[in-house]
């Protein structure tokens, strides 16, 4: 199915086309459909399957089709924000901005993106001069409302992305405050990455008989990324990991921490070895993010080390590596990690270095993939296992891990 095929105006299919897609992913073919018709919608799909241009594309269609106010009249009282889109970081909210710019174009629609980090005049200036589409985060929207110089009375398209990383930020309670302001006779999109009982909740109470668009595969990971597991002692990781940047080919790679304060140890590391790195979290003023976030983007420095932060939104084209440094503790951020590569189409490899205490996160997220996981005991620093074993097994093993020799080469766990 061609994108022509979606009832999609010119000058939107030409700004999709030049930017050298005719295909729509399957949540686009199935979302921008419902979306054009004034449908609320509930989208599930995974990381890096096209949700943006999915709910943004028919967005930019159905408020263009409205006459753009003249630039005497563009003011927040005669031009009043039409579309609001919540997003849960800067960098994800910066990014769908980027879209509907691209996207946009010819619409003669304005936007402009909302959050915290930077100095608010630039935001509030182009509030005042009146916008269409507001992206915004939950916090720096809500101090902005506070203040005045947010009026959402007149919206008529309320979006709500990456409602799972939302939940789990704490954001609940902003986004109902922000739907106090709204009114209640809009159109709804919710979309997520996955579909656990507190986002059905929430979906079943902002959304009036959606059009339900579940696309997830059968197994969480897509099957463009090669995924690979190193048994590797912890004082070892450092070592390993520029092994790896040196004999791999590694084009562009995200090296994910469990924390901000190891993010930076580990970057210092790299930057001592030779290696051009540079690090994102979210203690990074906003300057600093973007600039790191630029410099990865172009290549010229190709390794970024990253917290969790990091994990979802990012679309950084020819990632060719995703390396967990640490394994996360929830295997379902393990899968939005490794979501950063393979992504439209490419190639893309994983590889996470877990010690031998870890098995349980690995069995967890063997369980949330759906298949065995390949093991590369073959390597430069490998475990000890006998040793690690031997002390295991003078304690209570809750892993059940037993082995009295260390295996080679690649298995199946």
């Amino acid at each position: 199915m061609p994108f022509r095929s979606l009832g999609l105006a010119e000058p939107i299919l030409s700004a999709v086309e030049g930017r050298g897609y005719t295909v729509p992913t399957p949540i686009q073919s199935r979302a921008i459909g419902p979306i054009l018709e004034g449908r609320d919608v509930l989208g599930c799909a995974q990381t890096g399957t096209g949700k943006t241009a999915a709910f943004s594309l028919p967005i930019l269609q159905r408020l263009g089709r409205r006459p753009h106010p003249t630039k005497k009249q563009a003011d927040r009282h005669a031009h009043p924000i039409r579309c609001l889109i919540l997003s849960p970081t800067r960098e994800l909210t910066a990014q769908i901005g980027q879209c509907i710019d691209a996207y946009g174009a010819g619409t003669g629609l304005k936007h402009t993106v909302i959050f915290g980090g930077v100095r608010q005049r630039g935001q509030t200036r182009a509030l005042r001069e009146g916008v269409d589409i507001v992206v915004a985060t939950p916090g720096r929207l809500i101090d902005l409302i506070g203040q005045g110089h947010v009026d959402l009375g007149q919206l008529e398209i309320f979006v709500l992305d990456e409602a799972d990383r939302m939940l789990d930020m704490g954001f609940i309670e902003d986004i109902w405050r922000i739907l106090s302001y709204v009114p209640e006779q809009r159109q709804s999109l919710l979309f997520s990455a996955t579909m656990p009982p507190k986002i059905q909740h929430l979906a079943n109470a902002i959304l009036r008989d959606p059009a339900e668009i579940r696309v997830a595969p059968e197994a969480p990971v897509i099957d463009t990324i090669e995924q690979r597991f190193y048994l590797v002692e912890w004082a070892q990781r450092s070592d390993l990991l520029k092994h790896l940047l040196r004999t791999e080919d590694v084009r562009r790679a995200l090296v994910f921490t469990q924390t901000k304060r190891r993010a930076d140890v580990l970057v210092q590391e790299l930057k001592a070895a030779g290696f051009k790195a540079d690090v994102i979290h979210s203690d990074r003023n906003q300057q600093a993010r973007k600039r790191a976030l630029e410099n990865f983007r172009k290549g010229k420095k190709p390794i970024l080390v990253a917290s969790d932060i990091a994990a979802r939104g990012l679309d950084v084209e020819d990632v060719s590596h995703v390396i967990n440094y640490e394994l996360p503790r929830e295997a379902e951020v393990y899968v939005h990690r490794i979501g950063r590569t393979g992504r439209a189409g490419a190639r893309g490899v994983s590889m996470s270095f877990c010690t031998l205490e870890e098995r349980t996160l690995l069995t967890d997220i063997e369980k949330l993939v759906g298949q065995p996981v390949t093991i590369v005991e073959d390597h430069p620093f490998p475990s000890n296992l006998p040793r690690l074993t031997r002390q295991a097994e003078k304690k209570p093993n809750p892993q059940g891990v037993r082995s009295n020799r260390r295996p080679t080469g690649r298995r199946r766990l």
